[in-house]
């Protein structure tokens, strides 16, 4: 059973293969394409596809459009209503519904060979849920998802048993939990449905003091309901112009709004598990990505195990679609790693050297290499394996940096173009992660949680401390990623610290590097002391002397 799944109708368009309940492929558009999210959430972009990456999960695997069993499309526009009976203003939105009933004739086009009747609907949030339930560990297992909006709703919570979900509860339009979240994060001066992490890194410098006003507007209403309608934001603090420097007010706007979130979610988990009964809890949707209301969860919610799907966002919904009709035909597998896109041998990225004309050393061992200049204060641009699915750098197309001078946080943070209040992550060798963080699970291998750093460390590894305490934790266990574990590993008999910083390969309002082009033109136009791309090293010094 060959299944392509495709998300194409928001935004961060995706495409995932799965063959014989196996994900052999996933990656997102944007990693092709170069434009961040792939594209903008408006209707008249809805027509888009993940072309480029849909094409590349099938020469990943050797097929041809015409080998495939079935394609899933992450959206059933049969289940849809018009916006207006949904309660929002989306004119346009009659267009969105029009493209998606007509995507098995433009999957047919972009994908020479296809048979459009082997395009199948498969629901939003049934996507969504497969992505959690079903590429997750556990095939028992209660699923949340909250998220913006899908056909008609924006939230599911679903029993996973032995592979099969029963939907227990759902929320229809305009409650939503990601649209008030999303709201937010334009009120206060980013980008929508792009920089809501933004609002979270900022949520830690103020103050709740608005919760219980926000609370008229958002929060449970018991027996696993709740209501999220729009919120007269200007009557909290005037709206923040984009590139303004933000003021007390919407940091403690910010901080409100994450409190209530949280207390939602909460009361909805606990009331899934009175449901449920099950031991575990998995989330996707966007709103599965803030990682403190995750760590909240995995505190105070009584589920004892917490697994999030690390492209929790409407990417994720290609590899759930994928697996949610895979699973129609036989059992499917966790999906392991989300090491799922793209990779290059030794020799293929040699070749791009050679190319590139770009002098360069092959090291005994790159990873003592990159340590080396680690522990020098260098920043090192990290190529490794296939690259990661999902918004986290995980150790495959990284920055890393030294996690013991406070002064590099500036320092990545003026490298790739960020506000100066958002934190950068520790990756921690896993052995040595719970003697310094706390307060979230371990390990925690996704970066998807945030944890409480001890006291004693935070002196020693600054860089990482976010204004909280708290820090995005990564761990690697050598059996996962044997080359992290090394340079981790030398880098601590270097310095005596088993942490290093790790950010995404990227400057702002860009995708993260995927190939090794994108490595190179990284490198070349940001203040990185050393490229890694694979077992090779090239040096700033080399290149720019």
């Amino acid at each position: 059973m060959r299944v392509l799944g495709i998300n194409a109708l928001f935004h961060d368009p995706a495409a995932a293969l799965v063959i014989d309940g196996v994900v052999v492929a996933a990656a997102e558009e944007e990693r092709f394409s170069r434009r961040k999210h792939g594209k903008r959430p408006l209707p008249f972009s809805a027509w888009e596809l993940p072309e480029l990456s849909a094409r590349w999960c099938l020469e990943r695997a050797g097929l041809t459009p015409r080998d495939l069993d079935a394609v899933a499309y992450a959206y059933d526009p049969a289940l849809a209503r018009p916006a207006e009976e949904l309660g929002l203003h989306d004119p346009y939105d009659w267009l969105r519904q029009d493209y998606a009933r007509q995507a098995p004739g433009f999957l047919a086009e972009a994908l020479p060979g296809l048979d459009p009747e082997q395009v199948r609907f498969v629901p939003h949030h049934v996507a969504h849920a497969a992505s959690a339930g079903l590429a997750g560990p556990h095939p028992d297992n209660a699923v949340l998802v909250l998220d913006g909006r899908g056909e008609c709703g924006a939230h599911l919570a679903g029993h996973y048993r032995d592979g099969e979900l029963e939907v227990l509860a759902t929320r229809d339009l305009p409650d939503s939990l990601g649209l008030f979240y999303e709201d937010l994060t334009q009120h206060l001066g980013f980008l929508r449905s792009s920089d809501e992490f933004k609002v979270m890194a900022l949520a830690s410098y103020g103050s709740p003091r608005f919760a219980e006003e926000l609370g008229a507007y958002v929060g449970p209403l018991g027996d696993g309901d709740f209501r999220a309608r729009p919120v007269p934001w200007a009557e909290f603090t005037a709206p923040r112009a984009p590139g303004t420097p933000w003021l007390p007010a919407h940091a403690d706007l910010a901080a409100s709004a994450q409190r209530v979130l949280e207390e939602t979610q909460l009361a909805l988990a606990r009331d899934l598990h009175a449901r449920t009964g099950a031991d575990v809890l998995t989330m996707a949707g966007g709103v599965a990505l803030n990682c403190v209301a995750n760590s909240r969860l995995y505190r105070d919610s009584p589920f004892s195990e917490l697994w999030v799907q690390p492209a929790a966002g409407d990417a994720g919904t290609a590899l759930g679609a994928a697996l949610h009709v895979a699973r129609e035909r036989g059992p499917v597998k966790p999906m392991g790693t989300a090491a799922l896109g793209r990779g290059w041998s030794d020799e293929e990225l040699r070749a791009w050297l050679e190319n590139a004309a770009v002098p360069y050393e092959e090291p005994a061992d790159i990873a003592e290499a990159v340590a080396g200049v680690l522990a020098a204060d260098g920043v090192v641009a990290w190529f490794q394996g296939r690259s990661e699915y999902g918004p986290r750098a995980l150790g495959h197309r990284s920055l890393l940096a030294h996690p013991g001078r406070a002064e590099n946080l500036e320092r990545l943070n003026a490298v790739k173009g960020r506000e100066e209040f958002r934190p950068v992550a520790p990756m921690v060798r896993a052995e040595r992660a719970g003697e310094i963080f706390s307060g979230g699970p371990l390990p925690s291998p996704y970066m998807l949680f945030v944890h409480d750093v001890a006291e004693e460390w935070r002196a020693r590894i600054p860089a990482v401390v976010h204004v909280d305490g708290t820090a995005r934790v990564q761990t690697v266990d050598a059996a996962d990623e044997p080359l992290m574990a090394r340079v981790l590993a030398a880098f601590e008999r270097r310095t005596g610290l088993p942490v290093v910083v790790n950010t995404s390969l990227n400057t702002a309002g860009r995708p993260m590097v995927d190939d090794p082009r994108d490595a190179l033109e990284c490198f070349g136009s940001a203040p990185v002391d050393l490229l890694a791309l694979g077992p090779f090293a090239v040096r700033r010094a080399g290149v720019f002397a």
